[in-house]
């Protein structure tokens, strides 16, 4: 899975741990949440308490600022102009009049990666590139994360330089006959994978001062006791610089022999600094840079030159006279972290071939074996990051071609010669540097001269304050800078018009105008009254505030229907609600939409009641149901209007004498068919309705006797079911006595045969 990697600090080595990755996936650093931007609770903008809009888009990507003059309501304070942009617009602020600043990022050099295979033609190694791309400017607001990709692909038949660091202290005996043939053999391996190796070859014993060694002259020349021949003791010597001639390493490492001291610590790290500083006498080239440190005991590091009177610490510099180093009586041995920056800065990987005894995992044998091993490990990528400032946070995504492998100690990124892995970097900054001033980072895979240079710049300030204007008249008579719709007040001044001096601030007459009707509270006792004004204080929710001129109001002590503050259809403003078109009423939950009152006829509530806040209230106390529609005790129209439509129709009825007088209320119409009805969409329809159609006889008849007729087949097949079985079980009772009793007279033969064999 993938991970973000903290390079909080000045330098960063950064391993990439436990990563499987593939071609497939595609993570990206704004999918996720970093772990290492801080999250405060609540809303970060309102807690940051900006007076400017400059604090405002520092405390947090998601805060703006309302630059708008007519924005504050009375008693709020400038910060309250800070906020998250839903909720300033929300409170009323146009998007225009917000300010919401984004970082932005320009590649300003990006030369492709180098596509060759070994049989192509030669390029000299400054004519590769590997890393991809080489210069970028990000522009960074605080919080807000700017990624780039990073690509990386290893050039096939890339040069290598080797060089073999070897302690020739006597216990180093067997292994020195070891490496005597190591020169061929390496040659050969290693021209499978390039054309282009060189190898060197160094040896180191110790400083030559006591009590690290002897210094009586018999001990001087020959450290060795008894019959042994051994040459003088000596710190380091560049035995053979680096060279493509395999046998004439064979040669002078065969030259070589072995020497002595007394401790055991070991004078190594003064010839690695010389090996790493001195660039030229070694022969390194810009190309991949191994050192192989081979020994069978620990090592001397900085603070043990004391022993021998050397309080000089290591200078980090090249002090090679004819291939010797000359200063190892003069400077103390350098420390770890001295020897890492140095090996780091000369991008040389080191690989430490030592015993059982000290490191159990670099056990190979034969040696040349183990030098396959290290290219193979230079075949994994380590990133370095150089000059990160502290308030700078780095989440590294990696996607690459192959299943990340566990190497020995680190965990790195193996590279197959033609693959290609990608990196996805997320740069993100917690605030702005000391005067905003621009900062370079650098990105430098280890043991590659090549690096990614990336030049920070910062928004720590708003674009409208470029237009701000200093000593403006709208700060009282000149007594602050007008900028972003604020005034930003001049040291010694307060206000929000900058209008008192901070000398007077706390004075009886300005809290007396602080007092609502001349009363012992000043702001409520909810707000602080400053220079004659009520600045009310913040909630913990930020949704909620106080206000008013004596911080009398806020927006959260209104009315609630549903549990929810004015019915969810409204505001709150000093504690009433303002409500939402359509809706009325003190928690905002009377509907003025008559829709949910309209009847079937499109009439409000039937026409037989009002529609009061969406529902209808019937005014006939016939009618109910929610549109005044139901009528449990009415009769039906037909029945209504029978003797009128008789009179009027036909002349008959009771009211025919009446008819003019009781039945003008409708219109009638008269048709021969009845399938001539008007029906309720028709324009002719009159305005009573007609009775409806009496039903068919025939078929409910027809039903009614299929009913009958069913229901008694019906019966009839379940009298004959139980019939049947009524007879089976007759029938199974009838065969069970016959075979009982046909036992029974069996029974009386068998006693009767018996008897007379008795008689007898």
């Amino acid at each position: 899975m993938n991970r973000c990697v903290n390079t909080r600090g000045f330098n960063r080595l950064l391993t990439l741990q436990g990563l499987r990755c593939s071609t497939a996936h595609s993570a990206h650093p704004d999918s996720v949440s970093s772990p290492f931007v801080f999250h405060p609770e609540g809303n970060e903008c309102i807690n940051a308490n900006a007076k400017f809009c400059g604090e405002c888009i520092q405390a947090g990507a998601k805060c703006g600022w309302c630059k708008d003059p007519t924005f504050l309501k009375q008693g709020e304070t400038v910060s309250t102009r800070c906020d998250e942009l839903q909720s300033l617009l929300k409170r009323g602020c146009d998007e225009e009049m917000i300010e919401n600043p984004h970082g932005m990022q320009k590649i300003l050099k990006n030369k492709a990666v180098t596509n060759r295979r070994k049989a192509a033609e030669k390029l000299k190694p400054e004519d590769i590139t590997q890393i991809e791309p080489q210069k970028l400017s990000l522009t960074l607001r605080s919080g807000e994360p700017q990624s780039f990709d990073l690509k990386f692909k290893r050039a096939e038949d890339y040069p290598i330089d080797l060089y073999y660091l070897m302690d020739l202290s006597y216990s180093m005996k067997d292994d020195l006959e070891n490496v005597k043939n190591l020169g061929t053999s390496l040659m050969l391996e290693m021209s499978k994978i390039t054309s282009d190796f060189r190898i060197g070859f160094g040896s180191f014993v110790e400083k030559t001062v006591m009590p690290y060694i002897s210094t009586t002259p018999a001990k001087l020349l020959n450290p060795c006791t008894g019959d042994q021949n051994c040459t003088s003791p000596f710190s380091y010597k560049n035995v053979l610089k680096l060279t493509s001639d395999g046998k004439k390493f064979n040669i002078l490492v065969g030259q070589q022999q072995i020497s002595g001291n007394l401790d055991s610590p070991e004078g190594g790290f003064d010839a690695i600094m010389q090996v790493a500083v001195c660039g030229e006498q070694i022969g390194w080239r810009n190309v991949t840079r191994l050192l192989v440190f081979s020994t069978d005991a620990g090592f001397h590091f900085a603070g043990d030159g004391k022993l021998g009177g050397i309080v000089l610490p290591n200078d980090g510099k090249c002090h090679l006279e004819n291939g010797v180093y000359t200063m190892s009586h003069y400077y103390d041995y350098p420390s770890i972290a001295h020897l890492v920056q140095k090996l780091s800065d000369n991008n040389i990987q080191t690989i430490f071939a030592v015993t059982e005894e000290f490191q159990p995992v670099y056990q190979v044998s034969p040696l040349y074996g183990l030098i396959l091993t290290i290219y193979s490990l230079s075949k994994t990528l380590l990133l370095h990051f150089y000059l990160i400032p502290f308030f700078l946070f780095l989440a590294v995504f990696g996607r690459c071609p192959v299943t990340i492998n566990i190497h020995l100690v680190f965990f790195f990124y193996p590279l197959l010669l033609r693959s290609q892995v990608m990196f996805s970097i997320s740069v993100t900054s917690k605030g702005c540097p000391m005067q905003a001033k621009s900062e370079t980072i650098k990105i430098k895979p280890l043991g590659f001269t090549e690096e990614v240079e990336i030049t920070l710049h910062f928004i720590c300030e708003c674009e409208c304050n470029k237009e701000g204007i200093k000593n403006s008249q709208l700060c009282h008579f000149g007594n602050g800078t007008y900028e972003c719709g604020a005034c930003k007040c001049n040291e010694g001044r307060v206000g929000r018009q900058c209008e008192c001096s901070s000398n007077d601030v706390a004075t009886e007459d300005m809290d007396r105008t602080c007092r609502k009707d001349n009363g012992t509270d000043i702001c409520s006792n909810i707000g602080d009254c400053v220079c004659g004004t009520c600045e009310c204080k913040k909630r913990d929710n930020p949704d909620e505030r106080y206000s008013g001129l004596y911080c009398e109001c806020d927006n959260f002590n209104c009315d609630r229907s549903g549990n929810k503050l004015c019915g969810g259809h409204g505001r709150c403003e000093c504690r009433v609600c303002v409500c939402d078109p359509m809706w009325t009423g003190s928690a905002c939950d009377c509907s003025l939409d008559n829709n949910t009152c309209m009847a079937s006829n499109k009439q409000i509530c039937n026409g037989r009641g009002t529609c009061e806040c969406g529902t209808c209230k019937c005014t006939d106390p016939k009618f109910q149901g929610p549109t005044c529609e139901t009528c449990p005790t009415c009769p039906g129209v037909c029945t209504e209007h029978k003797e009128c439509v008789q009179c009027r129709a036909f002349g008959t009825g009771e009211k025919k004498d009446t008819c003019e007088r009781d039945c003008s209320y409708f219109n009638l119409i008269k048709v021969k068919d009845r399938d001539k009805l008007p029906q309720p969409n028709d324009a002719s329809y009159p305005v009573m309705h007609y009775c409806p159609a009496g039903p068919d006889i025939i078929p409910i008849v027809a039903g009614v006797v299929a009913g009958i007729v069913l229901i008694g087949l019906a019966l009839l097949l379940i009298w004959k079911l139980l019939m049947i079985i009524h007879d089976r079980r007759e029938f199974a009772k009838f065969e069970k006595e016959k075979m009982n009793a046909k036992w029974d007279t069996v029974s009386a033969w068998n006693r009767n045969q018996l008897r007379e064999r008795g008689a007898r």
